[in-house]
Formats: structure tokens, C-alpha cells, sequence
């Protein structure tokens, strides 16, 4: 029975509804009563899960500050090897300049090593051709006269008397 059927027999004065009518009633009230539980189970499954998940954000959450707390500890921890071993790199090859051996990495430090060592022994190695050209007499040079070409005579007469001892 929809709304305007019960219009119209209030209408008519009959307000008693028949048997048909109110076993139509009950059985849809029932049926509301049944949608009702079930959505009100649904709902708190839902808020049962809801509460699960922001249990286990929580959980995430603080797992993931601990991670990047740890994170940073083993960032400072590399920071100071890294310090230390180019300290050590730099000790190790004391006929490289300091500045010459420089890295963010190990691997860039040992790159950075390997070019100033090339470019030491290079340079070394060019110093040494240079020596080997030019040739040094051994001994002190051979005692000659001093040359008085080109002296005046009051030069002459002071270079003489240095010769003998004098002045």
C-alpha cells in the first residue's frame, strides 16, 4: 500500500487498515530492520578496518622515522671515513700536493690519485731528462789568470794586488 492509497482510505474515514495491509507493513518494516543491521554491521567492519589501517600507519610511520634517523647516522658515519681515508691517502703520498688529492667518494679520491700521481711522475720523470742534458764538470773549474782586457788601469792595479794577497 504507497502513500496515496493510504490518503485516500484516511480520506474515506476508514482508518483502520486490513489484515493484507499490515502484513505488508510488518514484512517491510522487517526487511528496513534487516538493510538496518547489516549496514550497521557493514559500518563498524568498516571502522574496525579503518581503525586496523590507522594502526598500522602509525606503525609505518614510526618505522620510517627510525629508518631515517638510522639514515642519517650512517650518512655522518661515511662522512667521517671518507674524511679519514683521504687523511690517510694524502699521509700515504707525501710527494703529492694535498690539494691535488680531493673526492666526495672513494672512488673519486682514488681517481684524484691516480691523476696526481701521473702527473707527479711525469713531471719527475722531466726534471730527470733536464738533469741528464745538462752536464755539470765534477771538481772546481781549472784556475785561470784573471782576464785585464777591457779594465781600466786603476782596475788593473786593483786586480793585481788581490792576485798577490794584498787587499
Amino acid at each position: 500500500m504507497d502513500n496515496e492509497e493510504i490518503k485516500e482510505t484516511e480520506e474515506a474515514g476508514d482508518t483502520s487498515p486490513d489484515p493484507e495491509d499490515l502484513e505488508a507493513i510488518k514484512a517491510q518494516l522487517e526487511e528496513e530492520k534487516q538493510a538496518k543491521a547489516a549496514a550497521e554491521a557493514a559500518l563498524a567492519e568498516k571502522d574496525a578496518r579503518i581503525a586496523e589501517l590507522e594502526s598500522s600507519l602509525s606503525e609505518v610511520k614510526k618505522g620510517s622515522e627510525a629508518a631515517a634517523s638510522e639514515l642519517a647516522q650512517v650518512k655522518e658515519a661515511n662522512v667521517q671515513a671518507l674524511s679519514k681515508y683521504l687523511d690517510v691517502v694524502r699521509s700515504a703520498n707525501p710527494t703529492i700536493p694535498q690539494d691535488a688529492i680531493v673526492g666526495e667518494t672513494i672512488e673519486e679520491i682514488d681517481a684524484a690519485l691516480a691523476k696526481a700521481t701521473t702527473i707527479a711522475e711525469s713531471v719527475k720523470a722531466s726534471l730527470e731528462a733536464q738533469a741528464k742534458q745538462t752536464k755539470v764538470p765534477a771538481g772546481a773549474p781549472a784556475r785561470t789568470e784573471i782576464s785585464v782586457e777591457g779594465l781600466s788601469p786603476r782596475e788593473k792595479i786593483a786586480a793585481g794586488i788581490h792576485q798577490k794577497g794584498g787587499m
